[in-house]
């Protein structure tokens, strides 16, 4: 991809250093996020980090049981493949895409030598990854103390941030990954909010109706999430 006239699409990407940027810009590869691709897959040395544009990430950890949970979503505030900059490659979590989209992709030893090089950079990092461990950390309180209406609401709100319009792609199935509940609780839930006129819902796909309504509906923790991220973003 050449340098000149690259304008990302991520905000991280976005945040970087001009200068910083011009660089890595030689090495990032414009890739599609396919809808369920595992990018980083468990026991496996990751290779590259990934700077969603649109769509959308999650960090899935699987359990012995077979139960899957997610830990954490990125889309394009963020960057998948973060932990294998910091320390080993080999991936102890699973990365897949939840959202189809596209990205850019970017060699883990091209970044890690630059985050050793560049102050900047390894500012920025750190400072996303104490964003992302919050976020982590915020998830983590969420589904223990917070009811399921809340949670429900919350999360095609965090969705609708990431994508353009109000309808995108959001399936039960995933929808119980990312709460951690039983698809049939889902089920449950978002027909409560369509028949408030909150959201629509067909074939794997969400409308999003009535926002304020949505918020007025969810937990604490979207807005405690959003504000951090754009208070990151605005320093």
């Amino acid at each position: 991809m050449p340098a000149d006239g690259f304008a990302p699409g991520n905000r991280l990407l976005a945040a970087l250093p001009a200068d910083v940027l011009e660089r890595l810009t030689l090495e990032l590869e414009t890739v599609p996020l396919r809808n369920r691709d595992v990018v980083q897959r468990i026991g496996r040395q990751a290779e590259h980090v990934y700077f969603p544009h649109s769509g959308m990430g999650s960090i899935v950890i699987h359990m012995k049981s077979g139960v899957n949970v997610e830990a954490a979503t990125v889309g394009n505030e963020g960057m998948l493949g973060l932990q294998y900059v910091l320390g080993d490659t080999l991936a102890t979590e699973e990365t897949m895409i939840q959202l189809p989209g596209e990205g850019s992709r970017l060699r883990i030893r091209v970044l890690r030598a630059e985050f050793d090089r560049d102050d900047r950079l390894r500012t920025l990092l750190l400072r996303y990854a104490q964003l992302l461990m919050g976020q982590i950390a915020q998830g983590a309180a969420c589904n223990r103390l917070h009811p399921i209406e809340g949670r429900c609401a919350r999360w095609p709100l965090s969705t609708h941030d990431r994508v353009e319009g109000d309808t995108f792609p959001l399936t039960q199935d995933f929808l119980a990954l990312m709460l951690g509940v039983r698809r049939a609780g889902v089920s449950v839930m978002q027909q409560a909010l369509q028949q408030d006129g909150l959201i629509g819902y067909a074939r794997g796909m969400i409308t999003i109706y009535d926002r304020p309504g949505l918020e007025g509906l969810t937990c604490e923790c979207y807005g405690v999430i959003r504000e951090r991220f754009e208070r990151f973003f605005a320093t």
